[in-house]
């Protein structure tokens, strides 16, 4: 068999029988590639979710009545919590509906007790009044010192007094009764016995030891001595107008 030239041949094998097969494609835009991409993952994400569904469903899972629930469950928190709050401020008005009553209750209380005082004050002296009326003792007493006390007070060295003096009916005058008021307070310090007077010479606090009445009048006062001594007794002493004669005296210990 005859050979056939060289240039000849390599030709015959390009484009002849002997020629290699070649495929003829269509050429496609990447984007379109990358939107079927997209369409295909979008599917198949349906697809799975569709699927994991119906598997929760198949298995007793329906997630549309476990949020009803749970919307009930949140309505019926907020719904607690508003009685809550309500029940609060009915136990807050209730408080001080009480706190208001207890305070009322106690100056009632203080009230009654101050009342019940008073009473007993106006009964003391009413039977003071009483045995006034007699004879004898508007004779023997036309004026009396009734009542007289010497209690210590808040301060150390500090006494409180108080007398009622009482003028009998017999002696009753058109003129008030004009004088003054004089304490003797006897007392020891470091085991020496002494006196004091009030009101003492040039005392500012003298006016409040004047005495001026028609009937009956209330004295109370306050004298202070060292805080070191101790008052064993203390007298009272009434003068009329400016005479340095005792019209009335009456003797108490400090208790």
């Amino acid at each position: 068999m005859a050979r056939i030239p060289g240039k000849f041949g390599k030709l015959r094998q390009r484009f002849g029988i002997a020629a290699p097969r070649v495929a003829v494609r269509s050429e496609v835009a990447w984007y379109l590639r990358w939107l079927g991409l997209i369409v295909v993952l979008a599917c198949s994400a349906a697809l799975a979710a569709w699927m994991y569904d119906a598997g929760r469903r198949f298995a007793g899972f329906d997630r549309s009545e476990i949020e009803l629930e749970l919307s009930n469950a949140l309505r019926d928190l907020q719904s607690a919590r508003n009685e809550l709050e309500r029940l609060r401020a009915v136990a807050n008005a209730a408080e001080s509906r009480l706190s208001i009553e207890r305070t009322a209750q106690q100056k009632l209380t203080q009230q009654i007790r101050g009342l019940e005082q008073e009473t007993a004050r106006l009964r003391e002296e009413l039977a003071i009044f009483e045995s006034m009326l007699s004879a004898e003792a508007r004779a023997a007493n036309p004026l009396s010192i009734n009542r007289f006390k010497v209690v210590p007070d808040v301060l150390p060295g500090e006494y409180r007094y108080r007398l009622l003096l009482l003028l009998a009916p017999g002696n009753r005058r058109d003129r008030d009764f004009q004088g003054r008021l004089e304490l003797v307070v006897s007392l020891t310090e470091g085991g020496n016995s002494a006196m004091m007077t009030f009101p003492e010479p040039g005392d500012p606090s003298a006016a409040a030891f004047r005495l001026s009445f028609r009937h009956f009048h209330r004295v109370e006062g306050i004298f202070r001595v060292d805080p070191k001594a101790k008052v064993e007794s203390v007298q009272v002493r009434v003068f009329e107008g400016g005479s340095d004669r005792i019209k009335a005296a009456q003797t108490a210990s400090p208790g």
